[in-house]
């Protein structure tokens, strides 16, 4: 009978990633996450691999704010929101997200994979539906699995698929549909107004997951949802921190019927510490910039619309995307991990993209921008990568 341990010493793939020289993970980074980063060993390299949209995680106004907030609250809560974790800054943000959004009232979860894992598990009522896109990001997925629903999960941005699972629901039965605002692989929007069209049609409800749009669309960087103008047509709307906040945690907004009971069944939220003084501060301080400098956000869309072309120039496959989020398709797990490694060394921070995240088909490299990024910057990492995809024979 093989032991745990015996289990895990057959996994040897990373082994042999790092014999081969093409190890592209868990890569030390000395700085803070600016356009140009300093990693452990001194060397400088152009950062294209960071979800910092408006390039605030090492703003000095966010840094103060979370200074003066381990001050006044210490470094830590000591407990759940449920119990003694509740700040009075933890509700002045909520309230703030919640007006941001558009919805009747949002709470925190100290991490954005938190929030999808105790949302998505406590809606999924038995005898009802969770209705997933096939890739929606994992801790949707895992959520799911929480839940005591039937799971189905439709083809990407496929609305026949979504359809065919909506018809094969019961129709006086809780139905849920769970999709990505921005994906965050192949940086396209959901479909949101066929995907209203269709909850309105069969009886579902929509939430939308807008960690990578909160910051890069919509009126003020409110996301998704706003983008399309259908925010009174989406029922939940969850966003991260770590991304264009700059911070670490998430949130759920929505109605304030729904957030009563999520705030009392969510197993991740009244199970687990609460966000720190200090991220709920950044977060804080994020939002106010968010709102009151939109030229980050012109900017952000300024580099990537450069970079879009730039890619497209020189023969690069960037499938569908429509926002910051550069998917660079390679379609081979070993040739991908070769690039990371070759643009290092050129001095380009980038990241890989493979299965089981993607199928082995759309393996791809993420090439992400942020608002600090300058268009000769973009213009020095195609450079590089260019040479790199021809010498390895992707593009011609």
């Amino acid at each position: 009978m093989p032991t745990i341990k015996d289990i895990c010493a057959r996994y040897t793939v990373p082994q042999e990633c790092k014999a081969a020289g093409i190890y592209p993970y868990y890569r030390p980074i000395s700085s803070g996450q600016d356009p140009v980063v300093t990693m452990a060993d001194g060397s400088k390299v152009l950062m294209f691999g960071s979800n910092s949209y408006l390039g605030l995680s090492d703003d000095p106004r966010l840094k103060e704010a979370a200074k003066a907030a381990v001050e006044k609250y210490g470094t830590s809560c000591s407990g759940s929101r449920f119990l003694n974790g509740t700040l009075d800054i933890h509700e002045e943000l909520e309230q703030r997200l919640a007006k941001f959004v558009g919805k009747e009232e949002a709470v925190t979860f100290s991490t954005g994979f938190q929030v999808n894992l105790g949302v998505v598990g406590a809606l999924g009522f038995r005898g009802g539906y969770t209705i997933l896109d096939d890739t929606d990001h994992a801790c949707i997925i895992d959520g799911s699995r929480l839940g005591f629903s039937t799971v189905y999960k439709f083809k990407h941005n496929d609305m026949e698929s979504l359809e065919q699972k909506l018809k094969a629901c019961e129709p006086d039965a809780p139905k849920l549909i769970v999709v990505d605002g921005l994906y965050s692989m192949l940086g396209d929007f959901a479909k949101l107004p066929e995907i209203c069209d269709l909850a309105d049609c069969y009886g579902a409800n929509v939430m939308v997951d807008d960690a990578h749009g909160l910051g890069v669309t919509g009126e003020n960087g409110s996301g998704t949802a706003s983008h399309f103008g259908l925010t009174d047509r989406v029922d939940l709307i969850m966003g991260t921190f770590s991304k264009s906040f700059g911070s670490l945690g998430g949130f759920i907004a929505g109605d304030s019927v729904i957030l009563n009971y999520l705030k009392h069944n969510a197993r991740s939220l009244i199970f687990s510490a609460s966000m720190t003084p200090a991220t709920v501060a950044a977060a804080n301080k994020a939002l106010d910039i968010m709102i009151s400098e939109p030229e980050r956000r012109e900017n952000l869309w300024k580099v990537t619309r450069h970079a879009w072309k730039a890619f497209r120039d020189n023969g690069f496959d960037i499938n569908c995307t429509e926002s910051p989020i550069i998917p660079l398709m390679v379609r081979d797990t070993k040739k991908a991990m070769a690039i990371v490694t070759l643009a290092y060394k050129e001095g380009v921070f980038i990241t890989p993209v493979i299965a089981p995240a993607v199928p082995e088909k759309d393996v791809l490299i993420r090439f992400a921008l942020m608002a600090t990024h300058t268009t000769e910057q973009v213009d020095e990492a195609v450079e590089k990568l260019t040479k790199i995809f021809r010498d390895l024979e992707i593009i011609q």
